[in-house]
């Protein structure tokens, strides 16, 4: 078995714990993880509070800073396919998506790297004439970033790249399920020449690692991105430390195609937008809602399309939908599904949990026109299971399409630019693409609300959420200030 060892203050150790890991298209034990435990996550937390203060890091200008990070992103780059073939192994995720994925990490590590010394602070105008006053955007501190398994590479860069070019210093905690390819990416942080400390790469269980971490009093903020539940705990944890936090958590995003649209154009984006990472994503467009007069004819094509998907091992470049990650996945997509045939959904294709070996589930097509209150609806499942519904008019999809707790991304498919421009100021979304689906760039923030979350990644807006700003009063008069209790 591959062995994998834990991160802290810049060497490498097996952790209190280890535990196995297990490969999700054989079933088979293929590598051996450490487990963080109380002791190892508080020497993680300190070791990063002593470099914020240490002169290595602290020192450092926000140029030398982005050369780091520069570093950094040719490593990643170098070691693109590695990385690539660990995340397929330990997640399942299928080997074309991650050698994607992974190769444009790097331009994440870039784009901050090129924006370190760009963080401004200001001159006020202020209302005294013998004062000046400045603000100075400092590093918040010490950041707790969570990652799931699903693209770990990709949300740890949009954590680690504006955190580490603003000045903070960070724990990385990477998920249990299939923390392999941020273990190995500790590897590039050392050899990028962080100072020790700086970037610390753990991986643990709840109560005993997590816990720990969101709830230290030496961390500053916590960057989640993962399920509700787990992000209603860590803000009662983050009461503890009054800790600030950001939330990416999931959605039941609206895919909406209009009759006017070009429907072979909406139909391949709607089976990359929930066949693509096999539905494991939380922008996944799983709710489609397509106007009633072209929804038989649409829900033909995609059926096609569905059932010519090819379903396979994960490492093989031909396969285009690999295993999911865990077992209680697929348990919960199957539950799930069943009830709601139970309740009139009409299965058009996929559905039942394939023969042999593997945690497979195949693309997925339920039409919910006669079971409007069906579970598939309103849950969401992370994995390949696309709920179709239909609307009359443009009130009634913004309707469906606002009747969600989640509040992520959107999809709209029409050529009516006016129609376009209503859709996306009134949809309930922190994304909303017009005419494509899955789109992202280091340079756009991307984010939710309700039970999507809270707090933005990517872009400017990230790197400024973990500064905070100082206040610097300057007098300018050579007078000497009065006595404040003489009267004059």
């Amino acid at each position: 078995m591959e062995q994998f060892q834990h991160y802290i203050d810049g060497c490498f150790e097996p952790g209190s714990a280890r535990f196995e890991s297990t490969d999700p298209a054989t079933g088979a034990v293929w590598a051996e993880m450490p487990e963080a435990r109380a002791p190892d996550v508080n020497r993680a937390v300190e070791a990063a509070a002593r470099a914020l203060k240490a002169p290595a890091w602290r020192a450092l200008t926000a140029t030398a800073r982005g050369k780091l990070l520069m570093r950094l992103a040719d490593l990643v780059e170098r070691d693109a396919r590695r990385l690539a073939l660990l995340e397929t192994r330990d997640t399942g995720k299928i080997i074309r998506e991650t050698s994607a994925q992974i190769a444009y990490v790097a331009d994440y590590y870039r784009y901050y790297a090129g924006l370190a010394d760009k963080i401004e602070g200001a001159s006020l105008p202020i209302d005294k004439p013998d004062m000046e006053v400045t603000l100075r955007r400092e590093p918040l501190g010490v950041v707790a970033a969570v990652v799931p398994w699903n693209s770990q590479l990709f949300l740890s860069a949009v954590k680690l790249g504006p955190a580490l070019a603003a000045g903070c210093t960070v724990v990385l905690k990477a998920s249990e399920e299939g923390p392999a390819p941020l273990l190995a990416f500790a590897e590039l942080v050392h050899e990028a020449g962080f100072p020790p400390g700086v970037v610390n790469v753990i991986t643990g269980f709840g109560a005993d690692c997590g816990a720990v971490l969101t709830t230290h009093p030496k961390v500053a903020r916590v960057a989640f991105t993962g399920g509700p539940e787990t992000a209603r705990q860590i803000v009662r944890n983050s009461a503890e430390n009054l800790a600030v936090t950001s939330l990416e958590l999931g959605g039941k995003s609206p895919f909406i195609v209009f009759a006017d649209a070009d429907l072979d154009s909406a139909a391949n984006a709607q089976v990359a937008g929930i066949f693509a990472a096999t539905g494991q994503s939380c922008t996944a467009g799983s709710r489609l809602l397509v106007q009633a007069s072209v929804a038989d004819e649409f829900a033909c094509r995609l059926r096609e399309k569905a059932e010519a998907i090819r379903i396979g091992a994960p490492d093989e470049m031909e396969t285009e939908v690999g295993p999911l990650c865990t077992l209680r996945q697929r348990e919960k997509i199957q539950a799930v599904v069943d009830a709601s045939v139970g309740q009139g959904a009409r299965l058009l294709t996929g559905g039942v949990i394939p023969e042999g070996p593997g945690r497979y589930y195949p693309p997925t097509i339920l039409d919910c026109r006669k079971a409007p209150k069906a579970p598939v609806i309103c849950q969401e499942l992370f994995g390949p299971v696309l709920a179709l519904q239909t609307f009359e008019t443009e009130a009634e999809a913004l309707e469906l399409a606002n009747g969600t707790d989640y509040a992520f991304a959107a999809g709209v498919f029409t050529t009516n630019l006016t129609r376009a421009h209503r859709m996306m100021r009134d949809l309930d979304a922190g994304i909303v693409w017009v005419n494509t689906y899955r789109a992202v760039s280091p340079i756009a923030p991307f984010g939710g609300s309700g039970l999507s979350g809270h707090g933005r990644e990517g872009g400017l807006a990230a790197a400024l959420e973990y500064t905070k700003v100082k206040t610097v009063w300057m007098r300018l008069s050579d007078d000497p200030i009065p006595d404040p209790f003489v009267m004059r």
